[in-house]
């Protein structure tokens, strides 16, 4: 009776172990991920088409047409010239925020 107490109590002990274990995993990758999106930030001024549609809200179509503007108009001056893009809105802005830049 003894061992199966004991091997039940080892038992609960590993498996909590791991649940710990998982979690704190899990909270790793988190933090990985938005140091990873902070330190690559997209510079909307030189970015490719390619670049740009990684953007949350940004797909092909709005990728051209922030590449057009630039090129028409000449570089963004702040973020929040990219709502003069037609097409892409303050949400775009919103959805990125701390992974665009101006430079």
């Amino acid at each position: 009776m003894k061992m199966l107490r004991w091997i039940v109590t080892v038992a609960a002990v590993v498996w909590c172990a791991g649940a710990a274990g998982a979690a704190e995993e899990k909270h790793a990758k988190g933090e990985a991920r938005e140091a990873s999106q902070s330190e690559h930030k997209v510079n909307i001024n030189q970015a490719s088409q390619a670049e740009l549609m990684k953007l949350e809200g940004v797909g092909a179509g709005a990728a051209r047409k922030i590449i057009a503007w630039r090129e028409a108009h000449g570089p963004f001056k702040r973020l929040q010239d990219l709502e003069k893009v037609t097409g892409v809105g303050r949400e775009v802005l919103e959805k990125n925020h701390g992974r665009l830049a101006v430079k």
